[in-house]
């Protein structure tokens, strides 16, 4: 869906905002202070940034009436249960996502520690995001004495303050029924949420948003080349979205294509391993299982896996 630039005005004799009429002064007046033309340029600006604000709140409103209208697809209960099944075998190598709450270890992927059911990272921030929001609702956590160390290695794959006692203090907050919601909520806010919403816009099926959420688990929501919304316009290059009258079909193999250009250029054992896509999404697609209906069967690493 192609989206309306920002709105901008022109400097016109009078400029109404915030219900106060603001004069411009005419080439015939006397010359203006300093801190009329200031106080002109700011009312301009504001008017500027309450328009701005006003069509992305309208903009969204439109998106949100189009999302209402068109069928759950991944977010509805079953698919998003077998969206959480797929992930969980290439994050975790076990279709029983559950039993990954506490799960916690440093692949060596310069991320730092892995952890949790998305696979949140202490070196990309989403681990400390879901600490944090954890925190506020929970202050007496067995994680929050760990916040300071988490702000400090966020970026990099350092455990400096986090060993030796991190990892057991999230196996045993893993315990706790409050923070295994907290997990579910902040993969569905960072993730699952996101990425079924942008690929609804863009036209996509149920197969589609799930292309979209396993590629936004594993790259990130980054605009960079490798991140998801760098492949998505890598993507963009060779082929248009099924909402600007592109093929579905097409648009989700030049995606893929993308990622899997993305994952090879990583230069990490771990994520240079395409499995997810060759031998999992893509065959998918090749069935033409756009709806990502069952029985699923597909490889990860080496493994099987089926859903009846």
């Amino acid at each position: 869906m192609k989206r309306a630039g920002c709105l901008f005005f022109a400097v016109v004799p009078v400029l109404v905002t915030a219900g106060a009429y603001f004069v411009l002064p005419s080439d015939s007046e006397a010359p203006t202070t300093k801190d009329s033309v200031s106080a002109s340029q700011s009312a301009r600006d504001d008017a500027r940034a309450k328009a701005e604000r006003n069509q992305e709140a309208e903009e969204r409103a439109a998106d949100d009436k189009l999302i209402a209208s068109l069928p759950p697809g991944l977010a509805a209960r079953d698919k998003k249960e077998i969206a959480h099944r797929i992930v969980s075998t290439a994050e975790n190598s076990t279709l029983d996502w559950r039993s990954s709450y506490g799960y916690i270890e440093d692949l060596g992927d310069g991320q730092g520690y892995t952890a949790g059911i998305a696979g949140f990272c202490t070196g990309t921030h989403d681990l400390l995001a879901l600490v944090e929001r954890y925190t506020k609702a929970h202050p007496d956590n067995g994680l929050a004495a760990y916040l300071p160390a988490l702000r400090e290695v966020d970026g990099t794959d350092s455990h400096e303050g986090l060993d030796p006692g991190f990892t057991d203090a999230w196996r045993a907050e893993a315990e706790v029924p409050a923070f295994r919601k907290a997990q579910e909520k902040e993969r569905d806010r960072a993730y699952f949420d996101p990425a079924v919403r942008l690929a609804k816009l863009d036209g996509l099926g149920t197969l589609g948003q799930f292309v979209y959420y396993d590629a936004m688990v594993f790259h990130g929501p980054d605009t960079d080349p490798d991140g998801f919304y760098g492949m998505r316009e890598r993507a963009l290059e060779t082929a248009d979205t099924p909402a600007a009258g592109g093929s579905e079909t097409e648009f989700l193999n030049a995606f893929l294509d993308a990622r899997r250009a993305a994952m090879k250029s990583s230069g990490n054992e771990r994520t240079t391993d395409t499995s997810r896509v060759d031998t999992a999404q893509r065959r998918f697609l090749q069935a033409g299982n756009l709806e990502l209906n069952t029985p699923l069967e597909w490889q990860l690493y080496g493994e099987t896996y089926r859903l009846p």
